[in-house]
């Protein structure tokens, strides 16, 4: 099942390529760049990414954090101490030369559970509810997106998806594929400008307005993470919710700063040679800051942690036809 997504958006800032390539899928059908398939009935659906090249990372001075959180304990920021997000940089290029297709979506509850009733994902059912900001419980169901699930419980649903097409090509997303992903060709902290609002993306106000300085009475807090297709929350290339809802694990091991890998390939090649304990999550999520869901920032965390706020979605790479 495939679907031709809007046009191509012109001159961008930093270029991906439209290219004529086409991939061939599992089943030997073909998709191109910014098409959308779903090779199976409970599987995501997935859009294909035009290669291209982009500059990742964030530049000082684009986190609006006004505090430092370090082993001396949390201090505030100052004009003479100002807080710089050194682990977001430095800002460098990166060729995206492995074909691939992002999940238009987070991966969610009813593709989670499709596993899980199919005998994988460990048989492991997350709860099915979060407490909201006002202490009422949120039912979790359907397409709301997959939650307290860890980096390993998310390979094991790509291992189960892969058994299930016949192929080796699903998997998390590094890093610098994420970014790529996220960005769709722009510059900004988000993909939709210098700012998100509520409407856009699923973050907390309150300390949004702590960080700013300032009243949003336009922004609100939910307090739970919304349906993948609620919001006008999609980027150029159609990916949705890329900023805030659910953090999003990656197959990155976490670095002190970027370690400024020209090319997807070799973030890729340094992901699967090393066993590492701590991998990047990225996207920010419905329980933290605005600025935690610009595109540049970087978290990390442990292989079995599983939080409530957090999530995935998974990539496949392509071959060209």
């Amino acid at each position: 099942m495939k679907s031709k997504l809007a046009a191509f958006a012109g001159a961008l800032q930093v270029f991906a390529a439209p290219v004529a390539a086409e991939y061939l899928l599992a089943d030997g059908s073909e998709v191109a760049p910014l098409e959308m398939f779903q090779e199976c009935g409970v599987c995501p659906e997935m859009i294909v990414l035009p290669l291209g090249e982009f500059l990742m990372g964030g530049p000082p001075g684009e986190s609006k954090r006004n505090f430092h959180l370090d082993a001396s304990g949390r201090r505030p920021a100052t004009p003479d101490d100002p807080y710089i997000a050194y682990h977001e940089g430095p800002v460098h290029l990166v060729e995206v030369d492995i074909p691939i297709a992002v999940g238009r979506n987070e991966v969610t509850r009813d593709e989670w559970m499709a596993c899980v009733d199919d005998g994988g994902c460990g048989g492991y059912q997350p709860e099915d509810f979060v407490i909201g900001n006002n202490f009422e419980r949120i039912e979790l169901t359907g397409t709301h997106p997959v939650n307290d699930v860890s980096f390993l419980d998310a390979v094991s649903y790509t291992n189960w998806l892969n058994e299930k097409i016949g192929t080796n090509a699903y998997r998390l997303p590094t890093e610098a594929e994420w970014e790529y992903a996220a960005r769709a060709g722009t510059r900004t902290p988000f993909a939709q400008g210098e700012e998100v609002t509520t409407d856009q993306a699923n973050f907390h106000a309150k300390p949004t307005e702590e960080m700013l300085g300032e009243k949003r009475s336009d922004l609100v807090w939910r307090g739970y993470p919304v349906r993948v297709d609620e919001l006008d929350a999609a980027n150029a290339w159609g990916l949705r919710h890329m900023s805030g809802n659910v953090g999003e694990s990656t197959l990155s091991c976490w670095t002190v700063t970027h370690p400024g890998w020209s090319s997807s390939s070799l973030h890729l090649e340094m992901a699967r040679s090393v066993d590492c304990p701590r991998r990047v999550s990225k996207g920010g999520s419905y329980s933290f800051a605005m600025d935690f869901s610009r595109v540049a920032n970087r978290g990390g965390g442990g292989v079995d942690g599983r939080s409530q706020s957090s999530g995935f979605r998974v990539i496949r790479e392509l071959n060209e036809d």
